[in-house]
């Protein structure tokens, strides 16, 4: 863990200033659809006197449509082996019902790590300014107390009990970064890992959809998965447009080539930021386990 910190701080932590917070809050403006743009009234056409003679009324042009963003983006690079992709669903009313935003990331460009506090939450523009991490995004569940519901392995140090029998695994091992389901493989006291935490349920295994409990629920959505090629992905769905049964489902049919993918926590705790290029999706609360993503070339 000091081996860790001293190379955060010869590399120099990222800091994002105050003047973070209007860039951060656009983007959730962007995210809801609630960008207006205001009309400017025209300017009055001035008074011709009657007795010269008057020009012709020129034709007014409509005034140009704002652009309406593509379903699908596809994956857009965003920096060396990360991508990010937007995803925007609609309902039957033709009204955005979801905007999902993922980002699949090259692990043997990236390190990862979970970092926690128990009883003593931050928000994640707080998170980034004390870690200098290049990326976080919203763990597990916790209680009132903000202590995780479940094990967390920080530098090699496990605390908490291990969900048994539900749920799945998010952990760092020497052999690379996984998401596991812990009814399938359990967790083991013995096992050497760098970092985990824990969450459920698990939304995709081996491919397919597992969750299929409807319950009717919708909510903002966080999960992170592995692909077919070993990438990582975090994805989001900020605007509480799923159901848990929706959502594994959407991960499982799409495109994406998901293995496994692991629900973390949603609803208010669901959050994303990217210290650059800015991405930033808002938890409305502070957390106090988050995860934490470093560009090992930096």
């Amino acid at each position: 863990m000091n081996q860790r910190a001293d190379e955060q701080r010869s590399r120099g932590a990222r800091h994002i200033s105050p003047c973070f917070f209007a860039p951060f809050l656009l983007c959730l403006l962007w995210l809801t659809g609630c960008v207006t743009v205001m009309a400017v009234p025209p300017t009055p056409t001035p008074l011709v006197p009657t007795a010269l003679p008057l020009m012709p009324t020129p034709t007014l042009l409509p005034a140009a449509a704002t652009p309406t963003p593509p379903p699908d983006n596809g994956w857009q690079p965003v920096r060396p082996g990360m991508e990010q992709r937007t995803i925007t669903l609609l309902g039957a009313d033709g009204t955005v019902q979801e905007r999902v935003v993922a980002l699949r990331l090259d692990m043997v460009l990236y390190d990862l790590r979970v970092t926690y506090q128990p009883g003593s939450p931050r928000f994640l523009p707080d998170w980034q300014a004390e870690t200098g991490a290049l990326l976080l995004v919203n763990g597990g569940f916790f209680t009132p107390e903000y202590e995780a519901t479940a094990l967390v392995v920080v530098d090699g140090q496990a605390s908490g009990i291990s969900y048994e029998g539900f749920g799945g695994m998010l952990a760092v091992t020497d052999y690379g970064v996984e998401v596991r389901s812990l009814v399938e493989r359990p967790y083991s006291p013995d096992e050497p890992l760098q970092f985990a935490l824990q969450s459920f349920p698990m939304l995709v295994n081996a491919g397919t959809a597992v969750y299929t409990n409807e319950d009717g629920q919708t909510a903002r959505r966080t999960a992170v998965g592995v692909d077919g090629d070993g990438r990582l992905l975090f994805i989001l769905a900020p605007l509480g447009g799923f159901t848990l049964a929706q959502f594994s489902q959407f991960l499982a049919e799409n495109e994406w080539g998901l293995v496994s993918a692991l629900n973390l926590d949603g609803g208010t705790s669901t959050g994303l930021l990217l210290a650059d290029p800015l991405l930033g999706i808002p938890a409305f609360v502070p957390l106090p386990v988050v995860i934490a993503v470093d560009d090992i070339l930096e």
